[in-house]
């Protein structure tokens, strides 16, 4: 049984209140334009993220994928990170069922892609080689906060190549609270930002593709495309909206616990911890230890992702600071 879940902030529960706005959402035909309370998520988030319009999406992968649909046609390429999400993790959907071309870099050790290899990824107009189209970026990536200044050299760089911009923002609200910024500030100078409501803001489901309005309106007709046709779905809607105006602010608690959680956990020399940004933190366990260490872990209710000897540990909304304690009591316990 799983006690203390550090696996993902995608496994938060919506809490009661957020319930009760569900249950009581005004709704309608999302589908027709009729639902209100889509409406009014789609202008909170744009309007918070600094863009003109939103669109209300059932995934972030089907919001990056609209987004990148949108921005490039049948033969086109976008700039990516290697462990971009929308590369790396969302099955290939841009090349399969949009037919556009990923050109990945390798990012650096601070998660950002160098602009020398983003210059030298753009491709010259000639008929041998796909079109460059657009740049995307992740912030955060593995929970690295990449910084403002870098962000805008970026855009500065593809911008003079004619190039369109995308920020997949999933926990772009983690970004601006580790930055101590607005949200606005991180989303400045991209066409298009998509934003989790089901990470660690604590929606059951959903996203939101912010951007200019020619670009949101697009995306509305390739969302049809995908599947994600919507009917009266203000019942998640107002999740998302419950979210928005109670759970951003309260980032900085998940940032603090990891915090906690990263000192405690290096405090044994058997495992290596790299420090947080965010919410999350990965710890590499000596090679001697691991399969007995995760063992003991799941054995005692804390569940964590593990891949070849490396941990990630993850904060929200659902472990609080005396889960926090425990785990690393539980910790203990082992390496005593």
């Amino acid at each position: 049984m799983i006690r203390y879940d550090f696996r993902s902030d995608t496994v938060t529960r919506p809490s009661p209140a957020m319930r009760q706005a569900m249950a009581n959402a005004e709704v309608g035909d999302d589908v027709f334009g009729d639902d209100p309370t889509v409406k009014r998520l789609e202008e909170r988030t744009a309007g918070m993220l600094g863009k003109a319009a939103g669109l209300y999406l059932p995934s972030g992968t089907q919001s990056n994928l609209a987004a990148l649909m949108a921005h490039c046609g049948r033969g086109d390429e976008y700039i990516v990170g290697q462990m971009a999400h929308c590369y790396r993790w969302e099955a290939g959907g841009a090349a399969v069922l949009g037919s556009i071309q990923p050109q990945p870099i390798a990012h650096q050790a601070d998660g950002t892609l160098a602009l020398a290899d983003i210059q030298a990824a753009i491709k010259p107009d000639d008929p041998h080689f796909a079109r460059t189209r657009l740049l995307a970026l992740e912030n955060t990536l593995g929970g690295r906060a990449l910084p403002l200044a870098y962000m805008k050299d970026a855009v500065a760089l593809v911008r003079a190549h004619g190039l369109a911009t995308h920020l997949d923002g999933a926990r772009v609200f983690n970004a601006a609270t580790a930055l101590g910024v607005p949200a606005a500030e991180v989303a400045a100078g991209f066409d298009t930002v998509s934003v989790c409501l089901s990470k660690g803001l604590g929606a059951p489901v959903g996203s939101v593709l912010v951007g200019e309005a020619d670009l949101i309106q697009r995306a509305r007709r390739i969302r049809k495309m995908l599947g994600g046709g919507l009917r009266q779905v203000g019942i998640l809607a107002a999740a998302g909206l419950y979210a928005l105006e109670h759970n951003v602010a309260r980032l900085a608690d998940d940032h603090a616990n990891a915090r906690r959680l990263a000192d405690g956990l290096s405090a044994f020399p058997a495992l290596t911890v790299t420090p947080p940004d965010t919410n999350i933190l990965f710890v590499a366990v000596a090679a001697e230890v691991a399969e007995a260490f995760n063992a003991h872990l799941k054995e005692n209710g804390v569940a964590v992702t593990s891949t070849y000897g490396t941990q990630r540990w993850v904060t929200h909304l659902d472990v609080d600071a005396g889960a926090v304690d425990t785990a690393l009591a539980i910790v203990a316990a082992f390496f005593r």
